[in-house]
């Protein structure tokens, strides 16, 4: 039987992977998924790791990060609620992770095992569906992250992060949007060196485009960032 903090989850939270679902066969597949809590900056999911869980992202942020052979942590997409993660678990092949996922903020998720969601998605088309839009959408964010890489500037695709990530994960203050994020974090998600954003942002915050604090960024004028990236 589902408990309610995890059936309350089908009311308040805005899933492409529950969409289109009865509220009957929503029960049961919350009911299929355990609860778990991550603090911020632990690791979830580590890429390589046998892909055995289904996670979905309820509360808090999350983030996919890749670590190459050399010991380099590139930063990939950003996880708000609703989003979820570890999708090789549905395959029916076992496969293992291709990325990593920490929570950059204190989260709660839901985690179905693989034989779990595998049997779920097999009795609700819809799921295996919703899934499968999931996929696509990662993959379209991957020909844009792509695209940028070979076609922008450095000053353009840090630009392009700090307005996205003002957008997806920034809260509203005085002046602007305020989103958690350092020099490293941002250099790694536009593929160039922290001695370049630091520089490139500092330039912005003189012209009043965006204002730095420790560990965090203020975008206070997209209009002026972009402005600054011709």
């Amino acid at each position: 039987m589902a408990s309610p903090g995890v059936v309350a989850v089908a009311a308040d939270l805005n899933s492409t992977l529950l969409e289109g679902i009865g509220s009957a066969d929503l029960k049961t597949i919350l009911a299929a998924a355990k609860p778990r809590q991550f603090t911020a900056n632990s690791v979830i999911l580590n890429q390589g790791n046998p892909a055995e869980h289904l996670y979905l992202l309820k509360r808090g942020r999350a983030r996919h990060f890749f670590m190459t052979e050399d010991g380099h942590k590139l930063i990939l997409k950003w996880l708000l609620p609703g989003e979820i993660f570890g999708g090789r678990a549905l395959l029916s092949k076992p496969s293992s992770y291709l990325v990593s996922v920490e929570a950059i903020q204190d989260s709660h998720i839901l985690v179905w095992e693989r034989s779990i969601i595998r049997a779920l998605a097999s009795r609700h088309s819809r799921l295996l569906e919703n899934a499968l839009a999931t996929a696509s959408d990662y993959f379209a964010w991957y020909v844009a992250t792509h695209a940028a890489l070979t076609s922008y500037s450095a000053r353009r695709r840090l630009a392009g992060i700090v307005i996205c990530l003002a957008e997806l994960i920034g809260q509203p203050v005085p002046g602007g949007f305020e989103f958690d994020a350092t020099n490293e974090e941002l250099a790694s998600a536009a593929n160039i060196t922290p001695f370049t954003a630091s520089r490139l942002l500092s330039q912005w915050q003189r012209n009043r485009a965006v204002l730095k604090r420790r560990g965090k960024i203020i975008l206070r004028s997209p209009e002026k960032l972009l402005l600054h990236t011709v």
